[in-house]
């Protein structure tokens, strides 16, 4: 994995420490639940109870959290120091869960998947190029990707965020029209964009895509 990669998830997990440092377990996983519970609503986003589902890049709180009814694989490179550094996550907590402690660039599960999700976790991989390749291995022909990114609005940010590491956390610095294309070049329909966020820099976008 390349240099600019470690050094984000060296910072990444130092910033989940930081964040979480100021919350109850109980009072913030409760508010996670919630906002991910709104998130699918005002998203528009459906998930059948049999569907088999992904979480990549999940993180200590991601989405798997609230899919309670349907059979949910959760990814995260970093699961691992999670675990041990924070206390509002232990995979116990998650028992129809099977969490996966790798890089989506070396995951080869024993099965593909109806949905995935990919929240804000693009932007963190190493090697952004096979990390679609794989997520388009791995959804189901038909099946749904749902994919949020930081998006840059400003050209001139986004070529200076890429020549400076001004943004450590994220080592991909790209826009919204780049980030269709590259759904579009592995073979899915982008079929809903959602601006989820204005920002300053970037935009926090929703890209929902089926695997044509």
């Amino acid at each position: 994995m390349n240099l600019r990669w470690r050094i984000a998830q060296f910072f990444e997990i130092r910033w989940w420490q930081r964040y979480l440092g100021k919350y109850d377990k109980s009072a913030y996983l409760d508010w996670k639940r919630h906002y991910w519970q709104s998130f699918l609503e005002k998203s528009g986003l459906v998930v059948p109870p049999n569907a088999v589902v992904l979480d990549v890049g999940c993180g200590p709180a991601g989405i798997f959290m609230v899919l309670d009814t349907q059979t949910v694989d959760a990814l995260d490179p970093l699961l691992a120091r999670y675990e041990k550094k924070l206390s509002h996550f232990r995979r116990a907590d998650y028992p129809r869960v099977r969490f996966f402690d790798a890089p989506l660039e070396t995951f080869f599960p024993n099965r593909k998947y109806d949905f995935v999700f990919c929240l804000n976790a693009l932007n963190h991989v190493a090697d952004l190029p096979r990390c679609l390749e794989r997520l388009a291995a791995l959804v189901k022909p038909n099946g749904i990707i749902a994919l949020s990114i930081d998006a840059h609005h400003r050209a001139w940010l986004k070529h200076l965020f890429r020549l400076v590491p001004a943004d450590v956390l994220h080592p991909h610095q790209y826009d919204l029209a780049e980030y269709r294309a590259m759904l579009e070049r592995q073979g899915f329909t982008i079929k809903q964009t959602l601006l989820v966020k204005k920002g300053l820099v970037f935009d926090y976008q929703l890209l929902v895509a089926e695997n044509s």
